[in-house]
């Protein structure tokens, strides 16, 4: 049975199918609508972390197939507290014909899986968030009409966000480049990942501790929150971490002037980015939200059909 937890599961041919679909099924919404590929199916969608845009993308997804998608919050399950996670994936098991789960521990993904007897969509968690950074390429696919060769580039932290981006990028024959504070850079074993996915298609990995060196040759530059949930409790400590990482408009004179700005929200806005660069003309970011559906879309067909 077939996942969509990790991108190193799946093979490029295979995401770059999965794109392909998505651009297919974007135009035919636009055109009047899909036909109900996944009628009478249902999705059932286990949350940890607040959502807005994974909840709602998903469930208005399911319901452009003809679906239905359930939420089922924190106080209806205890993921593992109330009841165990192999019991809870046996029974949703039972009713759903998947589940997507958006959870804090990445292991709690895989307990899924193990016991699930239905496809497990990894909606994200600590480690990756596989379903953003397609939403990514294909965003960076319709602008540029390509992504092999595309130079991206993330300021910020070495997060979840990060770590799913730079195996896309790898996936895609894309260049990966990271500007993070001292102590803040992606774990060893990831940047091992993509670093593999870069020799087998091309591509390159760089990490920089300075963000406007970084930049300097980017496509696209890429940043998200310096404090993921969970991670409340550090927040002055990386405030004062990523002060000189915000994304505004003196860093992106830095850039090429045909460079795209990306954010995969909620964004802090005065923080991570300025009001001037997220609504700006190289802005990209609110149709990379749309595109978290129609990227969604093709990997709920391509598991529930």
């Amino acid at each position: 049975m077939k996942h969509f937890i990790d991108l190193a599961d799946w093979s490029s041919d295979a995401l770059h199918q999965l794109i392909d679909d998505a651009l297919r099924l974007k135009a035919e919404w636009q055109n009047g609508g899909n036909p109900p590929y996944l009628q009478s199916k249902v999705l059932a969608m286990v949350f940890q972390k607040p959502s807005l845009r994974t909840r709602v993308s998903f469930d208005v997804g399911m319901q452009h197939f003809g679906g239905h998608a359930i939420m089922l919050g924190p106080d209806e399950i205890g993921l593992g507290k109330r009841e165990s996670i192999a019991d809870i994936a046996r029974v949703l098991s039972g009713y759903a014909q998947g589940i997507m789960a958006r959870v804090f521990d990445h292991d709690h993904l895989l307990q899924l899986a193990r016991w699930s007897r239905v496809p497990v969509i990894n909606g994200l968690s600590d480690e990756q968030h596989p379903c953003q950074a397609m939403a990514d390429i294909l965003t960076l696919r319709e602008h540029f009409g390509r992504v092999s060769g595309l130079r991206i580039t993330f300021v910020g932290d070495g997060n979840n966000v990060a770590a799913s981006l730079g195996q896309a990028a790898g996936h895609f024959g894309a260049h990966f480049s990271i500007a993070t504070p001292p102590g803040y850079a992606l774990p060893e074993a990831m940047l091992d990942k993509i670093g593999a996915l870069m020799q087998t298609h091309g591509g390159s990995l760089r990490m920089f501790h300075d963000p406007a060196e970084a930049i300097a040759d980017a496509d696209c530059v890429y940043t998200d929150t310096w404090v993921s949930m969970g991670q409340e409790v550090e927040a002055a400590t990386r405030r004062q971490a990523f002060t000189h990482y915000q994304v505004n408009v003196d860093l992106m004179r830095r850039a090429p002037a045909h460079a795209v700005v990306l954010h995969d929200l909620p964004a802090y806005r005065g923080y991570e980015i300025t009001d001037e660069v997220a609504d700006g003309a190289q802005s990209l970011i609110f149709q990379q939200a749309e595109n978290r559906l129609h990227a969604q879309k093709a990997i709920l067909l391509k598991l529930l059909l």
